[in-house]
């Protein structure tokens, strides 16, 4: 595990590395390149001037041979590249009256040491007394003092080669400071960036022990400072969410105390003779039942808010549901002088959702309109551009003004309410399918509760 500065200098350094190594080799295998041709293109061009003279000479009849050049051999302190030439024959001895100087005597021992004939030796790189010169044979068509003779014309480059070195040198020099450069924008960078992060890591920190605080650190890098505003609404929406459980919790217990001390007291009644046995036995079984089915719903409840809880979705018949939902309650709606009424769609409404909660949500709207209901209960049905709406509607008193903005509000009970739940069970499912509910009351004076939900799932 490396930290973010050391992989940036790393990543940098490498990337340098292999850049500069790379302009190196390019910048040597240039320059060599270039010496190499200009030394040639001199040598060549020393060779025409040679044979011309040579062409003169014997037309003048001469036979003084003298070492030809234009000052090649001298300390190679200029760019300049200069040619001379010598004259020998195949043992690489002097021919004519030449006379050397030290040094180009070794070049020419330089020379011979390499083993090759006169003839063969073609821009032939050496390096003697410090100074770097190409050197190149060539066959003289006129035999001298009865000899075969050969030009030995040698280019001095010292000029230009110690003017490579000295770009190296000032190449490596400038690696040197672009790499402590590279050191000091990798600390800046790094801390550009961990400052921000160690600052976001100490929020997310503090959000985690449950100080929902929202901090506003004004970075100046939109990453940053978008990941600020994300960890924000996150702490704004994880307050809503403490609050809104522990007002649950409050409200949950105060539910439950009522019939648990209910049972508690004709329990008691009961135990020291100063209740009827079998009176308080009804009151206890009611209460229990209640009890049941108010612990059932908060499970359920639970169940659906519980985000780690996953649902598997599938294509559902809303029509074919909602009758099943209205088959499983006929029974109460028959004992409570009810019935049900269906306007739907003669094709299926096909719906990509969790049938399971879908239907809870339904019955849930179905309890609740037989509680108020006076005679009727209609059940709708119906597909529209990409979604689809059930309304269950009731013939009962409606639901008053004041109390309609808090009917899906958890423990909310209003006239003739149980416990506050099972509309915000229906909530709960519709907001996890990304739809939609909404309640008013109809013209002729009963609640009307409609579902949208989308046909196919968002992803």
């Amino acid at each position: 595990m490396f930290r973010i500065r050391t992989r940036f200098l790393l990543a940098l350094s490498a990337m340098l590395l292999v850049t500069f190594t790379v302009l190196g080799f390019v910048f040597n295998l240039a320059t060599l390149r270039y010496i190499e041709n200009s030394a040639v293109s001199q040598i060549d061009s020393s060779h025409e001037r040679l044979v011309e003279l040579m062409t003169q000479m014997d037309a003048a009849n001469s036979t003084s041979y003298d070492n030809q050049g234009d000052g090649a051999n001298r300390p190679g302190n200029s760019f300049r590249i200069t040619a001379a030439a010598f004259i020998v024959d195949a043992e690489y001895s002097l021919v004519g009256t030449q006379n050397l100087p030290e040094d180009e005597m070794n070049l020419l021992a330089k020379v011979k040491d390499q083993g090759l004939l006169p003839q063969d030796v073609g821009n032939l790189r050496l390096e003697s007394d410090g100074e770097v010169y190409y050197v190149s044979g060539f066959h003289i068509d006129q035999a001298i003092e009865g000899r075969d003779g050969y030009w030995l014309i040698y280019a001095n480059v010292t000029g230009l080669s110690n003017f490579a070195a000295t770009m190296n040198g000032f190449f490596v020099l400038l690696v040197g400071i672009v790499f402590a450069a590279a050191i000091c924008v990798t600390f800046f960078l790094s801390g550009s960036i961990t400052r921000p992060i160690r600052k976001l890591a100490g929020l997310a920190d503090d959000i985690g022990r449950g100080d929902f605080t929202p901090r506003d650190f004004g970075f100046s890098d939109v990453e940053f400072a978008d990941l600020n505003l994300a960890l924000n609404q996150s702490a704004r929406q994880l307050d809503i969410y403490d609050g809104e459980q522990k007002t649950f919790f409050q409200n949950a217990s105060h539910e439950l105390r009522t019939p648990l001390m209910s049972i508690q007291c004709h329990a008691e009644g009961i135990s020291c003779g100063i209740m009827e046995p079998k009176q308080a036995s009804t009151t206890i079984l009611a209460e229990t039942a209640r009890l049941t089915e108010m612990v059932k719903d908060l499970l359920y409840i639970s169940k659906i808010d519980n985000i780690t809880t996953v649902y598997t979705s599938a294509v559902v018949d809303l029509t074919g549901l909602i009758r099943e939902c209205a088959d499983r309650q006929q029974a109460v709606a028959q004992s409570r002088g009810v019935h049900f009424t269906f306007d739907m769609d003669p094709s299926p409404v096909e719906c990509d959702c969790v049938g399971e909660l879908v239907a809870r949500a339904v019955e849930n709207l179905m309890s609740n309109a037989l509680r108020y209901a006076s005679s009727e209960v209609v059940l709708s049905c119906h597909a529209n551009a990409g979604e689809a709406t059930i309304c269950v509607s009731d013939d009962g008193p409606g639901i008053s003004p004041e109390a309609l903005p808090h009917v899906f509000e958890r423990f909310y009970k209003g006239t003739g309410g149980n416990y506050g739940i099972g509309l915000s069970i229906v909530k709960s499912i519709v907001d996890q399918h990304q739809g939609r509910v909404d309640v008013a009351n109809t013209a002729d004076g009963g609640a009307c509760f409609c579902v949208t939900l989308p046909t196919t799932t968002k992803g």
